[in-house]
């Protein structure tokens, strides 16, 4: 679903990403770990073009995509979870799920039953305002509005941040089952060792803006893929 080869990013003049590759596969999850400011979030942005790379090759289901805008990649299949949720406080559960119509053609501007089966809350709070609700209920907000997309590609960033442990234990229930449907590719960013280690199928760590450590859950032991992203 996703190839990007040698992707490097700038801010301003500061190189953040140098030769950056990694891959995404249909009904697996990629996880991108490394320390506080590596450039996780950045590799994120430039996958989902709300930040534009210097350089690199970007193939999103065998297409190559050029200097796509945020806007252009969500209506080919790419959908972002960032980090801090970035809910619109002031709007409905109901019009925040209903923002992610505006990549859809008019005939799919509809939210999925499913979307409730894997967040039941959702239903019973759709005329709450989001900034009303808790910390864990608003990340399965961002994800849910990510999914009314109907993505190919799924990017979440840090989704277990500030979550208290049941909503984290059903955070991670939701990326397997959506892993398990075989339709979608998931490129996870998290900090939380565990609870990365239990969903990658495969990893990348990263180091001041370059990989450090690349491989498969079945290729890399524990103790090694916990050595690389420690301090």
């Amino acid at each position: 679903m996703l190839n990007i080869t040698d992707l490097t990013l700038h801010y301003g003049g500061s190189q953040i990403l140098n030769r950056v590759s990694v891959t995404a596969r249909r009904g697996e999850v990629t996880c991108v770990m490394g320390t506080n400011g590596v450039g996780k979030t950045s590799l994120l942005k430039a996958i989902s073009g709300t930040h534009p790379r210097s350089g690199g090759t970007y193939r999103l289901d065998g297409v190559e995509i050029g200097r796509a805008s945020a806007h252009a990649l969500a209506q080919q299949g790419v959908a972002y979870v960032p980090q801090g949720r970035e809910i619109f406080p002031f709007l409905t559960v109901k019009e925040n799920l209903e923002t992610g119509f505006a990549c859809l053609p008019r005939s799919e501007r509809s939210v999925p039953e499913e979307i409730f089966d894997l967040f039941p809350i959702l239903k019973e709070f759709l005329g709450r305002r989001g900034g009303d609700l808790s910390g864990g209920q608003q990340q399965q907000l961002a994800i849910a509005r990510a999914l009314v997309t109907r993505p190919k590609l799924l990017l979440l960033d840090e989704p277990t941040e500030g979550i208290q442990p049941n909503i984290i234990q059903q955070i991670g229930r939701v990326i397997a089952q959506l892993r398990a449907r075989g339709d979608m590719a998931i490129v996870l960013v998290e900090q939380y060792f565990d609870f990365a280690r239990e969903l990658g199928d495969q990893f990348l760590v990263l180091e001041r803006g370059a990989e450090k450590l690349r491989g498969r859950a079945d290729e890399i032991e524990r103790d090694t893929l916990l050595a690389a992203v420690s301090v």
